[in-house]
């Protein structure tokens, strides 16, 4: 058996959801400017305040969420060429990862203090917490009923890779 040796650099590079993701999104202040933005912090000094980031990695982190397409960059100031950094659709469709990982936190590590945020719903005006579902019917999804199996794909990735070789 061959071992593959695989950079940090070419993680997205595998036919893998999971670690297409993590080659965008793997690092601790991604995940925290997103909980920011999340929570209406639009502007790189708020961001840089709230936080404690260097200049330097917080800049690199927006400028790879831009270039991902899951931040945009909009003027606030014309003159000064000052920009705020709003999520795009791409963007808004992560907050389950963020409600996901808050509900898990909750349970394992809120150091028997309880929730330090909670989430309201305006719509009905509840407090909740996420739950993952089927698509299908609605059912809460269990690990233990989950089968999992290669997708299209990655029957395509696999094909390139052998055309290309």
């Amino acid at each position: 058996d061959q071992v593959i040796i695989m950079k940090w650099e070419e993680i997205g590079d595998q036919p893998c959801s999971v670690a297409r993701t993590l080659s965008v999104l793997g690092d601790r202040w991604t995940m925290l400017i997103l909980r920011n933005a999340f929570m209406g912090i639009r502007r790189f000094d708020e961001f840089q305040r709230s936080l404690g980031v260097t200049r330097h990695v917080l800049s690199e982190r927006l400028k790879r969420l831009v270039e991902y397409g899951i931040l945009t960059k909009v003027p606030y100031v014309e003159r000064q060429e000052r920009f705020e950094y709003q999520l795009t659709d791409k963007g808004l469709d992560l907050y389950p990862i963020i409600l996901t990982m808050v509900q898990w936190a909750d349970k394992w590590m809120d150091m028997g203090l309880g929730k330090p945020i909670e989430f309201t719903h305006k719509t009905c005006g509840h407090k909740f917490s996420s739950k993952v579902v089927c698509s299908e019917c609605n059912e809460p999804i269990d690990v233990k009923e989950v089968k999992v199996a290669a997708g299209p794909g990655y029957f395509a990735f696999m094909q390139q890779k052998l055309n290309s070789a």
